[in-house]
C-alpha cells in the first residue's frame, strides 16, 4: 500500500486499538489533508464502538466550509467545546506544537498527565513533539500514512473513510501530479471503496462563489512579476487584504496562490495574505509555491515557517513591502531543487 514501510505503525496501531478516548487535531486553517486525515482516522475509531473521538482545530471555529461534508459522524468540535484533557491527543499534518494554535498547550498537558501524544505528518520540518510518531516525509500526504494506519488497525475503507483521504490524497499532490504509482494505486482502492472523484474534487477545489472573480480581479490588477529574483527563477506575487477578502470566504483566499503559481515565467509564486491589523504594520499569513527550482521551505523556516520543498508558508509581520523584503531575501538563500 505503501512503496516503504512506515516508522513505528505497528507502535501506533496499538496504541489506538487500546486508546477509549481520543482528540485528533488539524492545524489551524485546515485544509483537506488536515481535515481529511483527522475524519478519517476519527470515524474508523468512531465506527470500533467504545471510543470517545472528537475532531478540532486551533482555528477557525467552524469547519471551512467546503470540508463540511466530509464530517458524516458529526465529530467535528470548536476549540472552545473540547474537554479539559483527553487520554489520547493525535496531531495530524502538523510539524510543530504552534501550527496547532491556541491548542498547542494541550501537548504540554496530555504529556504532563501521563498520557499520549501520536504525530502523524509527512512535513520534513516535524520536530518529533509527541511520545509516539508516524513521520515519513517521502510520504505525499498525511492521507497516505492514515491509509496505512487504518490498514494496519484493519479497519473497515467505508465510503465516508475513501471519502476523507482522498480529498487529502487530491489536494496535496495538486490533483495527482506529483503522487508515485504506489499511491495511483492507493486512490483507486479510494474509489473502489465508493468514492466520486468529481464530485470530491468539485466541491472542495472547483467550486467559487461569484464574488470569488471581483476580489480576484481586484487582487490580480496589484501581482507583480520580479524575473531575477528566486535565485534567477522568477518571483510572482499578489497581496490579498483584508477589505478585498471582506465578501469571500477563507476558502478563496487560499485559492489565490494557485492562479498566481500558474504564471510561466515565475519558478516562485508568494502570495500575502492579510490575517489582522497591527496598527500600521499588520500580520501576514505567508503561502510560497514552487515549480521545482528552489526549495520554498526553506526560506518559510528561515521566517519561521514551514512546509514542504515545492509548497510551505508563514506568517510575518510589517507593512506588505516589508514582509516581501523578507521573502525575497530568505528566497535568494534557499537551496535549489
Amino acid at each position: 500500500m505503501t512503496a516503504t514501510p512506515v516508522p513505528n505503525l505497528k507502535e501506533a496501531a496499538a496504541l489506538l486499538a487500546r486508546a477509549n478516548d481520543v482528540t485528533l487535531l488539524g492545524h489551524v486553517r485546515p485544509d483537506a489533508d488536515a481535515l481529511g486525515s483527522a475524519l478519517a482516522l476519527g470515524r474508523a475509531l468512531q465506527l470500533r464502538g467504545g471510543v470517545k473521538v472528537r475532531v478540532s482545530v486551533g482555528e477557525p471555529e467552524e469547519m471551512p466550509e467546503t470540508l463540511r461534508s466530509l464530517d458524516v459522524g458529526g465529530l467535528f468540535v470548536p476549540a472552545s467545546e473540547l474537554p479539559e484533557s483527553e487520554q489520547l491527543l493525535v496531531a495530524l499534518d502538523t510539524p510543530t506544537p504552534g501550527r496547532l494554535g491556541k491548542l498547542a498547550p494541550r501537548v504540554d498537558a496530555v504529556r504532563a498527565a501521563g498520557g499520549d501524544v501520536l504525530v502523524i505528518d509527512h512535513h520534513a520540518s516535524n520536530v518529533f513533539y509527541g511520545t509516539h510518531h508516524v513521520v515519513d516525509d517521502t510520504a505525499e500526504a498525511t492521507a497516505v500514512l492514515v491509509f496505512a494506519l487504518l490498514a494496519e488497525l484493519g479497519a473497515e475503507l467505508d465510503e465516508p473513510i475513501a471519502r476523507c483521504l482522498y480529498a487529502g490524497l487530491v489536494t496535496d499532490t495538486s490533483g495527482f501530479r506529483r503522487a508515485r504509482p504506489s499511491t495511483h494505486l492507493m486512490a483507486a482502492k479510494l474509489l473502489e471503496a465508493g468514492v466520486d472523484p468529481d464530485k470530491v474534487v468539485r466541491e472542495i477545489v472547483d467550486d467559487h462563489p461569484f464574488a470569488w472573480l471581483p476580489m480576484l480581479s481586484d487582487v490580480l490588477a496589484g501581482a507583480r512579476l520580479e524575473p531575477d529574483e528566486a535565485r534567477g527563477f522568477g518571483l510572482a506575487h499578489a497581496v490579498v487584504t483584508l477589505d478585498a477578502a471582506r465578501s469571500v470566504r477563507a476558502e478563496e483566499v487560499e485559492a489565490v496562490i494557485d492562479v498566481v503559481r500558474s504564471t510561466r515565467e515565475a519558478g516562485v509564486a508568494v502570495v500575502l495574505k492579510e490575517a489582522e491589523p497591527i496598527g500600521p504594520r499588520r500580520r501576514w499569513t505567508v503561502s510560497l509555491r514552487s515549480a521545482g527550482g528552489v526549495d520554498v521551505s526553506a526560506a518559510a523556516g528561515e521566517l519561521g515557517g514551514g512546509g514542504h520543498r515545492q509548497a510551505a508558508g508563514c506568517t510575518a509581520e510589517g507593512t506588505a513591502d516589508e514582509v516581501l523584503g523578507k521573502v525575497r531575501e530568505a528566497l535568494s538563500r534557499a537551496p535549489l531543487l
